[in-house]
């Protein structure tokens, strides 16, 4: 295809309270996005999930944003199965289009249980490192959509085996993407190229994450929200190499 559907995907805020995270959903929703996924304000030292501030976050979320926007929640792996089905329940009346990871990737039991019991799709595979790893989750019934990360599973070449796994099942495969432009670019790329990727992560705000002087080009949504594909060579992002050259502190050889 030749453009896909951004998500705006909030920086971690520390918070107790939902108004950071309103505030720049509102923002993103200006700018033209159609979708905002919540990663939730850090974990303490203390362990402490504070599960019950991100359920008062999505449901400040919603009422702001309206019930036709789209919301993604991002566990992050810090749950506890009861934390877990109890976020995963508020998010199915809420009617969020996604709930990642919240569980630690190694709790198959733990992600089937959820699968049964919520409407709301279970994303899982951000925090797995190998390919091999993702037949064990169709098999036990332990995700309703996979995810993935290029440098964890053999760059784009893993990833689109794992998006075609997915496909092969009726899943949607929603790949990871924040980082810098190139990296931004690699996980696009396998989004335009696979059939059952609705969405292409970018940072909220928009340019959080690409302050990289030595490239030309962005990654930037279109006024209704989609990213257009690319049309220079290779990933498709420039490098300008005068900037790179006046950044070159030493060359070994």
């Amino acid at each position: 295809k030749s453009r896909v559907m951004a998500y705006a995907s909030s920086q971690h805020i520390p918070t107790k309270t939902p108004d950071p995270y309103v505030e720049v959903a509102l923002k993103m929703k200006a700018e033209g996005f159609q979708a905002f996924k919540l990663n939730p304000p850090p974990v303490n030292a203390d362990g402490d999930s504070h599960h019950r501030v991100d359920i008062e976050i999505c449901k400040a979320l919603r009422k702001a944003l309206g019930d036709d926007f789209m919301l993604i929640h991002h566990g992050v792996g810090n749950y506890t199965r009861y934390e877990a089905m109890e976020v995963g329940r508020a998010l199915d009346e809420l009617h969020f289009r996604g709930y990642e990871d919240p569980l630690p990737s190694t709790d198959l039991e733990g992600y089937a249980e959820l699968c049964r019991e919520l409407k709301t799709p279970v994303i899982v595979g951000e925090f797995m490192f190998s390919l091999y790893e993702y037949g064990q989750y169709i098999r036990q019934g332990a995700a309703d959509v996979f995810r993935f990360t290029v440098d964890n599973i053999g760059g784009i070449a893993g990833g689109m085996k794992i998006a075609t796994l997915a496909e092969c099942f009726g899943m949607e495969c929603m790949p990871h993407g924040v980082g810098n432009i190139l990296y931004q670019a690699a996980h696009l790329h396998c989004e335009l190229a696979m059939a059952n990727a609705p969405f292409i992560e970018v940072s909220a705000l928009q340019g959080a994450r690409d302050a990289q002087p030595y490239m030309k080009d962005r990654i930037r949504i279109a006024p209704d929200g989609y990213v257009d594909a690319p049309v220079k060579p290779g990933l498709g992002y420039e490098i300008d190499r005068a900037a790179l050259d006046k950044l070159t502190r030493q060359i070994e050889r």
